[in-house]
């Protein structure tokens, strides 16, 4: 049975990607601006339109467990508003560079 990522720990993938610590990959875009991305094996979705991060749709491990917005948003936030100025700038680029 799978567990449900918290946003915590969606947060601190997104933290090492951003570091360079984890391997970052773009895999899919839609017309929406959503953006199917990898990191070290973790696939998330992410809200990412007009060279901005709005938010992660989706996040799910390598074990299958599995987090998403309107269960995030229960908790009072979702992965991408923990990740600091800086991070989030770092992601932003990551993901400008890989479109």
């Amino acid at each position: 049975m799978s567990a449900f990522l918290t946003a915590r720990e969606v947060c601190q993938r997104l933290r090492e990607a951003a570091l360079g610590v984890l391997t970052f990959s773009c895999e899919a875009r839609t017309e929406a601006g959503l953006v199917t991305v990898d990191i070290d094996g973790w696939r998330l979705v992410l809200d990412f339109e007009g060279e901005r991060l709005h938010h992660c749709e989706y996040a799910r491990n390598c074990d299958g467990d599995e987090g998403a917005l309107d269960s995030w948003q229960r908790f009072g936030t979702d992965p991408v508003s923990l990740l600091s100025t800086w991070e989030l700038a770092q992601i932003e680029k990551l993901l400008m560079a890989r479109g």
